[in-house]
């Protein structure tokens, strides 16, 4: 590790984001859940950063496994409820 914790170069020298920050950021970002500029920002890291993309790509396999793997029947009910749960703390948040 480098000064400060971090694990990769100091943040602007791979653009605006350094590896705690991309690896904070790396579920947001599989989430589809950061603003355009953030997701740019991330992906300059990721295009030069092996050990990041390492943890990204890891990160997307697992989502693949369980996706193929965890495929129970969940009841047309319980996902409304639970998209209405999401959507009431969406905009809740926002307020």
């Amino acid at each position: 590790m480098t000064e400060e914790g971090r694990t990769g170069p100091p943040s602007g020298e791979w653009g605006a984001v350094d590896c705690e920050e991309s690896i904070h950021s790396l579920y947001h970002y599989l989430d589809g859940e950061l603003t355009e500029e953030r997701r740019r920002e991330l992906q300059t890291h990721l295009d030069q950063c092996a050990p990041c993309v390492a943890k990204y790509e890891f990160e997307t396999e697992l989502r693949r496994v369980i996706a193929d793997r965890c495929k129970d029947h969940v009841p047309d009910e319980l996902r409304r409820r639970v998209a209405n749960a999401i959507d009431h703390e969406r905009l809740k948040s926002q307020s």
